[in-house]
């Protein structure tokens, strides 16, 4: 919006001319959305409290997790607010890729919000079915994939990059649509089984967002693109300004969520920031990268399916509890411990996802 702004303005002041960078952009979309975070974020704590919407707590979890209890839910309301209010600003609007990851965001932070809110307000505690919360994830994942399949206007925007390998893109053709569909759905869960301490989720988000960003920017750009032998993907830049602005707000968020947290993002902010960095994953053409740099959120993952596929087949548990991070608060690691070791393992793999850029 903004950007439309500082055009006309530039006629009579050359100085604006700044804000055209898409660098600039970005740094201002991460501020912006930091400062509407640190800002809304005791407002928002005060009004959830009054409300009574606090956290409930799974009784055969560690016995720490029990001083959780009424610890106010449902702050992901505020990272969508700030990633929303600063893409808007700062981003360029006339960019198909920019409405596409942010339909994708609302729409899966509107399904975690009406789960967050038949559990916490009207204390229903299935919220909403399991069967329900697959099927509207499944139609908008398969809206958004095929939304992408047809805005791909040519055929390396829908292959496979395989990283670390000079040139190789696996053509995926109209299976480009069940991929991205997967890639979107299960990131979505992924990071809604990784938030289950606090800040563990919200800081490997943030790292994994901002490297997504890094590849955006090298993907829209024709001259990076081709120096690093990456797709060019037209547009695909603008998803450094939306990536900054869930950084931004992430580490906003962070500042309430960080350990013992104020206030929770529940299944709204989960869920949807996983579908957020899946969408744009794909849409810089990196959704291998992205398996590797969310590492956390796949093992998580695995450590839940394996847990269940153990017990149903042998009676016996693999891990003390599921997701993985339960096991070793059981095994006796302090909530804090477990919270930065896994975000040290979240850093070391976004570091290796991004050293693909230059290693082939």
């Amino acid at each position: 919006m903004l950007l439309y702004v500082f055009d006309y303005l530039t006629e009579f002041i050359s100085g604006f001319n700044v804000f055209n960078y898409l660098t600039m952009r970005a740094i201002m979309g991460a501020l912006t959305a930091l400062v509407i975070s640190l800002v809304c974020g005791p407002i928002m704590i005060r009004s959830l409290h009054i409300k009574q919407i606090g956290e409930s707590v799974r009784q055969d979890g560690p016995e720490t997790h029990l001083l959780k209890a009424g610890t106010p839910t449902m702050g992901g309301a505020l990272i969508l607010v700030a990633i929303l209010a600063s893409t808007l600003l700062w981003a360029d609007l006339s960019n198909h890729y920019v409405w596409v990851v942010v339909g994708v965001t609302l729409a899966f932070g509107l399904i975690g919000f009406v789960d967050d809110y038949r559990k916490l307000v009207l204390e229903d505690s299935a919220g909403l079915s399991a069967r329900s919360k697959f099927f509207w994830q499944s139609l908008v994942g398969i809206v958004t994939a095929l939304s992408l399949y047809l805005l791909a206007d040519r055929p390396d925007a829908t292959a496979l990059l395989v990283p670390y390998l000079k040139d190789v893109l696996v053509p995926l053709g109209i299976l480009f649509v069940p991929f991205a569909f997967l890639v979107i759905v299960g990131t979505s869960n992924a990071v809604n089984l990784t938030d289950g301490l606090d800040g563990l989720a919200i800081m490997p988000a943030v790292l994994v967002g901002g490297a997504l960003g890094i590849f955006g920017y090298a993907t829209g750009n024709a001259i990076y693109s081709e120096y690093l032998s990456i797709p060019f993907i037209a547009g695909a830049g603008e998803m450094l300004v939306f990536c900054a602005a869930l950084a931004g707000a992430g580490l906003g968020f962070l500042w309430f969520n960080t350990y013992p947290a104020q206030v929770f993002m529940g299944d709204i902010g989960a869920l949807a920031l996983g579908a957020a960095l899946g969408t744009v994953a794909i849409i810089v053409r990196q959704e291998l990268v992205l398996l590797i740099m969310g590492g956390l959120f796949v093992i998580e993952t695995l450590s839940v399916i394996i847990q269940v596929a153990s017990f149903k087949l042998t009676g016996r548990r693999v891990f003390r509890m599921a997701p993985l991070h339960h096991h070793y608060e059981l095994k006796g690691w302090a909530e804090p411990k477990v919270i930065v070791r896994f975000w040290i393992i979240t850093v070391i793999l976004v570091l290796v996802g991004l050293s693909s850029l230059k290693l082939r």
